[in-house]
């Protein structure tokens, strides 16, 4: 869902279901070291969003990802598991070839700044294969197959608040996607 000026962005941090302080989840991301044009492009929406610093939690380059797939939660996927997935991911993401992608544009969601991800083909490739690693060892693959919009938040809703003032900052600002390499090996 992609917000309009008079909706409200709504706190990313609340407690969704299963989880607990201290409480940790396995889950594949794709990250961005090294990918400077990505940084610079993040820098860029920090800097306009810097302003709104306790409504929004501010993604630092070392954390910024792109969530892939969940696999379980630690303490109920086994380790030995585990070990089996990465094994079998490394397998079938060896078949998928390198690619490049463009970072952005923005959108406004409900939760976070997002910066699309573009071709969403290439990155669902890599998705699929992990999916795939996990069901070759789970059998069961968590997380819907469907709806999957690949993307890389640089900033977090913090508080239910107005959208309006975000995105009228965002808008007096042109920002230009940037490519990064999705060679996930």
């Amino acid at each position: 869902m992609t917000l309009t000026s008079s909706d409200t962005l709504r706190n990313h941090w609340w407690w969704r279901p299963g989880w607990s302080v201290g409480r940790r989840f396995y889950t594949w991301h794709l990250t961005w070291e090294g990918q400077d044009d990505v940084h610079r492009l993040a820098a860029e929406y920090r800097d306009v969003l810097a302003p709104f610093a306790g409504e929004l939690t501010l993604i630092p380059d070392r954390w910024l990802h792109l969530t892939m797939q969940g696999v379980g939660f630690v303490g109920e996927v086994v380790e030995r598991d585990v070990h089996a997935v990465s094994a079998a991911a490394r397998e079938r993401l060896a078949a998928v070839p390198a690619f490049d992608v463009q970072v952005g544009p923005h959108v406004l969601d409900p939760e976070a700044v997002l910066l699309h991800v573009h071709p969403a083909s290439a990155v669902t490739q890599v998705r699929d294969a992990i999916r795939g690693a996990i069901g070759d060892v789970l059998n069961d693959v968590p997380e819907n197959a469907t709806g999957f919009r690949p993307h890389v938040s640089v900033a977090y809703s913090a508080s239910d608040s107005p959208a309006a003032p975000v995105e009228e900052a965002l808008a007096v600002r042109e920002f230009t996607p940037r490519s990064g390499t999705g060679d996930q090996r």
